[in-house]
C-alpha cells in the first residue's frame, strides 16, 4: 500500500507541524489548500509546506464555487446552528473534502488527512464527507494521535524543527477563516468570564471605535441570489460578499460569542466574526416573509433553518435530506427579488426598509388610513369561527368546576 497522503492544510500550526510529524512517520505527504476567501495572500503555502517537508503543494481558488454551491443554498435556508451560527468553518469542511478525495484518486494515494482535535467537530466533518464520496479511502487524524499535549508544545516542536508558523505562545488563538466567517478560540477565550480580547478579532472593528454616524447600505437579490450593494452590480458572488464582510466589519457587526454543544458532547466557547452573512441574513430573511404566504413560511421557520444548521453542523452535507431540503429553499427562492435597506450602527444592524416586485403587502388592506379596504365585519365572523375552539374549552372548564 501506497503511504502517499493529501493533506488539507491552512498553513496553521497545527497542519504546518503535521507535514513534518508525517514524514517522520514515513508518509510522502501532498499539501491542499483550498483558498475559500480566507483574505489572506496564499502564494507563500507551497514554499512553506515544502519547507516543513512536504513534496508537493496544492493551491486551488475555490471563492466563487464556496459562495454558490455552500454558502448560497445556506442562506437560502438561514441555517444558524443553534439559532446564532452562521456555520463558517463548517460550510468549508465538505468542499475540501471533495477535494481532498479528488486528489487521492487522481494522485493515487491511499490516505487523506485533517487537522482536526479528537474532541472538535470537524474530525466528523472531515470523515463523514470523505467517506460517502469515496468509502475506501483511509482518513489520517494526527491530531488525535500524536504526542502533543497543547498547542504550547506544538510552537516549541516547530521553533526546534525550523517550521515558519504565526502562532505564539503570547497570542495562542486558533483562527479559521473563509468567506463566510471568522472561528476564534482556545487562549483567553476559554475563560468563560473574561470578554473576548480586541486582538482576537480580525474583521470586525470594536463597536465603540466604530464610526460615530450611521451608514446605510441597499441589498438587492434576484430569485433568491444576492446580485447588488447600493446599486452596484457584481458578477461574482464571492466579491459580493466580500464586500459585505468590509462594509459591515467596519461598524462592528457580526460579533457573536457564545457557548455551544459540540457533537462529541461537550459545550464550547466559540467567537465567530461574519460581518457579510449576517447582512445577508437580515436581508434574505425580510423579503422572504415579503413574499412568502403564511402558511409556507411558518412552516419553513418552524422546520428548515434548525435542521439544515445540524445537516452542517454534524457533517451531513452529502446526504439526501440537504438535497430534498435545497429542493424546497430553491423553490422559495424563485420569488425573493427585491431590495432591503439595512442601517448599519456601532454594532447593531437593523433592517429599515424593504421593496419587493412579488410583495404580498397590500397597503390598503393594513392601513388604518382613510384608505383602508378591509371589511371590519368579516373579521368579527372570523374571530367567532377560529377562536371556536377556546369557547368550548372554556364551556367545560367551567361546567368541571361547578
Amino acid at each position: 500500500m501506497s503511504k502517499r497522503v493529501i493533506l488539507a492544510y491552512s498553513g496553521g500550526l497545527d497542519t504546518s507541524v503535521m507535514v513534518r510529524w508525517l514524514t517522520e512517520k514515513g508518509y510522502e505527504v501532498i499539501t491542499y489548500t483550498a483558498d475559500v476567501g480566507q483574505g489572506e495572500e496564499l502564494s507563500h503555502i507551497p514554499e512553506k509546506a515544502r519547507q516543513a517537508g512536504a513534496v508537493e503543494a496544492i493551491v486551488e481558488d475555490l471563492k466563487e464555487e464556496f459562495a454558490r454551491e455552500y454558502c448560497l443554498p445556506t442562506l437560502r435556508a438561514l441555517a444558524l446552528y443553534e439559532g446564532r451560527y452562521p456555520l463558517s468553518a463548517s460550510l468549508s469542511r465538505p468542499l475540501i473534502s471533495k477535494k481532498l478525495v479528488y486528489y487521492a484518486q487522481k494522485l493515487k494515494a491511499d490516505f487523506v488527512a485533517h487537522g482536526s482535535t479528537g474532541k472538535g467537530n470537524d474530525q466528523v466533518r472531515f470523515e463523514l464527507s470523505v467517506w460517502a464520496l469515496d468509502p475506501n479511502v483511509q482518513v489520517l487524524a494526527p491530531v488525535r494521535d500524536w504526542e502533543f499535549k497543547s498547542r504550547e508544545e506544538e510552537v516549541e516542536y516547530a521553533l526546534k524543527h525550523s517550521i515558519p508558523v504565526k502562532v505564539t505562545k503570547d497570542k495562542p488563538y486558533s483562527i479559521d477563516k473563509n468567506l463566510w466567517g471568522v472561528s476564534i478560540e482556545c487562549g483567553p477565550i476559554e475563560d468563560l468570564l473574561r470578554e473576548p480580547p480586541e486582538d482576537a478579532f480580525e474583521w470586525t472593528t470594536s463597536p465603540e471605535k466604530a464610526p460615530h454616524e450611521p451608514e446605510y447600505v441597499e441589498i438587492c437579490f434576484e430569485e433568491g441570489l444576492p446580485t447588488s450593494i447600493d446599486g452596484k452590480r457584481y458578477e461574482f458572488l464571492s466579491q459580493l460578499i466580500s464586500e459585505l464582510n468590509t462594509l459591515a466589519g467596519r461598524h462592528g457587526v457580526g460579533r457573536v460569542d457564545m457557548v455551544e454543544n459540540r457533537l462529541v458532547g461537550i459545550k464550547s466557547r466559540e467567537v465567530y466574526e461574519a460581518p457579510g452573512a449576517t447582512l445577508l441574513y437580515l436581508a434574505y430573511r425580510e423579503l422572504l416573509s415579503l413574499t412568502t404566504d403564511r402558511f409556507t413560511y411558518h412552516y419553513f421557520l418552524s422546520h428548515v433553518p434548525h435542521e439544515y444548521a445540524k445537516i452542517v453542523y454534524e457533517g451531513l452535507w452529502f446526504s439526501p435530506l440537504r438535497e430534498a431540503l435545497d429542493a424546497f429553499t430553491s423553490t422559495l427562492s424563485k420569488l425573493v427579488s427585491g431590495s432591503v435597506r439595512i442601517k448599519l450602527y456601532k454594532g447593531s444592524a437593523l433592517v429599515v426598509g424593504r421593496s419587493s416586485p412579488n410583495s404580498l403587502y397590500v397597503e390598503e388592506l393594513a392601513t388604518y388610513s382613510e384608505k383602508d379596504a378591509f371589511d371590519h365585519k368579516a373579521g368579527a365572523a372570523f374571530t367567532k369561527v377560529f377562536g371556536l375552539p377556546l369557547k368550548v374549552l372554556g364551556r367545560v372548564r367551567r361546567q368541571s368546576c361547578s
